[in-house]
């Protein structure tokens, strides 16, 4: 049974929901981070709201890359880009969130219209090209609200758009640097569709060099995130090189740029990466096998797909020692945390 706090939030959204998705999809993402914002301006009750949705029940705790995470949920980068609502994610149940991805200078992003529902099929496509504050303004507000925090926070480091990929390693070092005082752990994106030539970064030895780059910079755990449109095959030499660079553990996946289960969507012809429902299967399956490989010793965060307690516990039963939110969090609403911590309590 939901608590009486999810159910709550759960109505709240369903309300609210008509009247965001009757709004450009990027307008209603700023109106919700500028009304959670908000809420960080009531602490009190903030941490009164992730008391009653029982964020931090001990049973549900997770050690992973040296940190302990009060609950295995997680909000995915490109939620909260510029880390403008940690006290609201904390609130709504997150055991960690990721901010991000975070470029070292400010950058505007690809031209608007860049995000689009997929309403029948409960998925986004995007285009953003990491539109960000950049390295320092994001490491500034983390810095404010680093006492305290009941969550875990990464930082998710990309290069700049008009970096050219011989020199993408001086973008991760430099974004890495600024923001590892102020997080828990980092993550290095070279898997966005939405930087020309990013998913190059990917191969082994590129990803390798970035990877000790920030690890020599960082002092935090450094997490590498891949794209789901790795061929299988692909996936032993990338997680051999990731162990022998230091990564302390692996994020799959990114959004993909397949089309399966969205062909007919009249949205289905826009370019960028898609995400949600139909990315599940393929996210679960993708998930299985790099815990295969990474064994124990390299944790997985999974992400892609997952909107209930079910999508929690076939990621977690793959393998996976964290999940990360995203789409589903856009189309079940806030309460979505609360009710997969509820299912995870009675799986367990």
């Amino acid at each position: 049974m939901p608590t009486p706090a999810a159910a709550a939030l759960a109505l709240a959204y369903a309300l609210a929901r008509p009247l965001l998705f009757r709004l450009d999809a990027e307008d209603a993402h700023h109106l919700t981070l500028a009304l959670l914002r908000a809420a960080g301006r009531a602490p009190s009750a903030l941490l009164l709201l992730r008391r009653a949705l029982r964020a931090d029940d001990p049973h549900l705790a997770v050690d992973a890359f040296g940190l302990r995470f009060p609950n295995p949920v997680g909000l995915a980068a490109g939620v909260d880009k510029n880390a403008l609502a940690l006290p609201a994610w904390a609130g709504l149940g997150f055991g960690h969130v990721e901010v991000g991805t975070v470029t070292p200078a400010p950058q505007p992003g690809n031209p608007r219209p860049r995000l689009f529902r997929l309403p029948e099929q409960e998925a986004l496509i995007n285009r953003m090209g990491f539109p960000n504050d950049g390295a320092r303004r994001v490491a500034a507000r983390l810095a404010a609200s680093r006492r305290g925090r009941p969550v875990v926070v990464g930082g998710n480091v990309g290069k700049g758009v008009d970096t050219p990929l011989e020199r993408a390693v001086d973008d991760y070092e430099a974004a890495a640097r600024a923001l590892a005082p102020h997080v828990d752990y980092l993550a290095v994106n070279v898997s966005s569709p939405n930087t020309p030539g990013l998913r190059r970064l990917q191969s082994p030895e590129r990803a390798a060099a970035i990877l000790r780059r920030v690890g020599a910079v960082a002092s935090r755990p450094v997490l590498l995130k891949l794209a789901p449109d790795l061929a299988l095959d692909e996936l032993p030499e990338v997680v051999a090189a990731a162990r022998e660079a230091g990564a302390a553990g692996l994020v799959a996946t990114n959004t993909t740029m397949a089309r399966q289960g969205v062909e007919f969507s009249p949205r289905a012809a826009e370019v960028g990466g898609l995400s949600g429902a139909p990315l599940r299967a393929h996210a679960l399956g993708f998930t299985a096998r790099l815990c295969e490989l990474a064994g124990p010793d390299l944790p997985v965060v999974a992400a892609g797909g997952i909107a209930s307690p079910a999508d929690a516990r076939a990621r977690l039963a793959a393998g996976a020692r964290l999940i990360q939110l995203y789409t589903g969090l856009i189309y079940a609403g806030p309460a979505l945390p609360a009710r997969i911590l509820d299912g995870l309590r009675v799986e367990g």
